[in-house]
């Protein structure tokens, strides 16, 4: 047993997880740290992704790298036209957190409820999948799937991007300073509405793209973004709310818990650990594993 869990196949897995669950909190902490809005549709998006990629593949042959603009650019324009339809003109009203984070909470389970029934409806509920990039590279010990390495690679690599993004350009700090505090960054004369849109959009992208790279190594199905809508809030709480880095670390850190701790104990225990973890976070320390990190 302890051969095993200082083995680099362990270390491989809870990467490529922590890469994806990174990837996905983000989308999520993106949208609720500029409007406050709670996105429990957000593994649902994942989904209709993990769908596109696989009807893009299986219809036409086109390969889910090269299909991951084109499912990044709907998914970014499924959130746009949620916020105008459903959001705008409530964040216009000036409404409180506490209005608008239970408002959005009711829309966004209704939106959840219509795109699995849809999903269901259209593709039916047996789970599918599909083969790409699944011979097996060995390096030393470890055995590693092509597909997994892309997937490690390509969320990495956008972890890297967006952070970059926020970081170095005039337009992220622009999101940066929103999610700091709204109303100042109005005073100061950022383009509020624009940036909304924006963030909504990338946070939607983000989940796309994620769908994407999971439809390449488990099946797909209408009723599959719900663990992922979970373990996306429990890293955004880890890393506290609106915390960008914080949430990046927290999943990695829910991802090495996650597989190690099943590797100790049985695969029937995993969800039990994730919501174990985020009521334990909830109760000790509910501002977030980083909060500290952040006011710093």
């Amino acid at each position: 047993m302890l051969d095993s869990l200082f083995s680099g196949q362990l270390l491989f897995a809870a990467l490529v997880l922590g890469a994806l669950y990174a990837l996905i909190g983000l989308g999520l902490n993106l949208v609720y740290g500029t409007m406050r809005l709670l996105n429990i549709a957000h593994g649902d998006i994942l989904m209709l992704g993990a769908f596109a990629a696989y009807w893009l593949f299986t219809l036409t042959g086109i390969s889910p790298l090269l299909a991951l603009p084109l499912v990044a650019a709907g998914a970014a324009a499924l959130g746009i036209a949620l916020y105008v339809a459903l959001f705008r003109s409530h964040l216009a009203t000036g409404a409180s957190v506490a209005a608008i984070e239970a408002r959005s909470l009711l829309i966004f389970f209704g939106v959840s409820v219509v795109i699995q029934n849809l999903a269901a409806w259209a593709f039916s509920s047996t789970p599918r999948a599909y083969r790409y990039l699944d011979d097996v590279v060995r390096w030393g010990d470890t055995a590693m799937t092509g597909n997994r390495i892309a997937a490690l690679v390509v969320a990495l690599a956008m972890l890297g991007g967006i952070l970059v993004f926020l970081n170095r350009t005039l337009f992220g700090m622009e999101i940066k300073a929103l999610i700091q505090h709204r109303e100042a960054a109005r005073v100061v004369g950022i383009n509020v509405e624009r940036v909304q849109r924006v963030a909504i959009a990338l946070g939607f992208a983000t989940a796309g793209v994620g769908g994407v790279l999971l439809s390449m190594t488990e099946q797909v199905s209408p009723f599959m973004g719900f663990p992922f809508t979970i373990a996306a809030f429990v890293v955004i709480i880890m890393g506290g709310l609106g915390n960008i880095m914080g949430g990046i670390v927290a999943g990695f850190v829910l991802a090495v818990i996650e597989i190690y701790l099943v590797t100790l104990t049985s695969a029937n225990m995993r969800s039990i650990l994730i919501y174990g973890i985020f009521v334990a976070v909830l109760l000790i320390r509910p501002q977030g594993l980083l909060a500290r990190a952040r006011r710093a």
